[in-house]
């Protein structure tokens, strides 16, 4: 097997102590074993510090970071990265779940390609891990295509830190995953997309990326701090872009798990 570099998996944990083992599992099993999983949690009030520890305990890979206030996902994330030592940075949440040949296959993909950036389709859990549906991403995403609508699962996620450099989070409560994307698209120009599944995402009730409504002003603030647009063209283009964009897709997701 080709040694492509250290990848340096970034999971943020708050209070995910039913779910945290199956990701962490998920990892160990990986048939591309050169990588690091730097877990930041959020203050947690459950056991998922100790399911962590427990890991930690056993394979000197895993490591704990821990915040010294709540702070949401994005600044767990960015703590993690900051702590990264890999060339390539990759994401898995921590109810989230990959296959055990997601590196191995990701980054010889990305190696053919010469891409900076890869992400893959995906499979749907619910809270169960009962399998459920599948998102199947585009073979070619762009800062333009990105900009209409998030079409890149966050789980499947890879970069090239020799070609992009280390980048990080906005300051942002939500939505500074995409916000994110956007940044490495602004570095590299194009991301490349793998049709094979190679994730499960967990589709849990009352979560953040479930409440959609929340998230509007979250979306309009990415397109003004990220792309630094006004907030007029802002909220044009989330209304009148944007918005027809995502519900074309979240159709078409319907029609093809029906």
């Amino acid at each position: 097997m080709n040694d492509y570099g250290l990848v340096s998996i970034i999971t943020p944990s708050y209070n995910c102590e039913d779910f945290i083992g199956e990701t962490i599992d998920s990892i160990l099993a990986q048939t591309y074993t050169n990588w690091e999983l730097l877990i930041t949690d959020d203050c947690s009030t459950d056991n998922t510090r100790g399911v962590i520890e427990s890991y930690v305990a056993k394979d000197p890979r895993i490591k704990l970071l821990v915040l010294e206030q709540n702070s949401g996902a994005g600044v767990a994330r960015n703590n993690s990265i900051k702590a990264a030592s890999g060339r390539y940075i990759a994401f898995c949440d921590s109810d989230d779940r990959w296959y055990p040949d997601k590196l191995e296959k990701q980054l010889a993909f990305m190696e053919e390609r010469g891409c900076a950036m890869s992400h893959t389709s995906y499979m749907t859990c619910d809270e169960k891990g009962v399998t459920n549906g599948i998102v199947v991403c585009r073979t070619k995403e762009t800062l333009k295509s990105m900009s209409k609508d998030d079409k890149m699962g966050f789980l499947t996620v890879v970069y090239d830190t020799n070609k992009t450099g280390k980048l990080f989070m906005p300051k942002l409560r939500k939505r500074q995953d995409w916000a994110l994307k956007l940044k490495v698209l602004m570095k590299c120009g194009y991301a490349c997309g793998m049709k094979e599944p190679l994730a499960y995402y967990r589709k849990r009730e009352g979560s953040i990326s479930n409440n959609k409504r929340s998230l509007v002003k979250y979306n309009i603030a990415v397109y003004k701090e990220v792309l630094g647009w006004s907030s007029v063209k802002s909220n044009f283009y989330f209304y009148f872009v944007f918005m027809p964009s995502y519900i074309k897709k979240r159709l078409f997701l319907n029609y093809l798990n029906r």
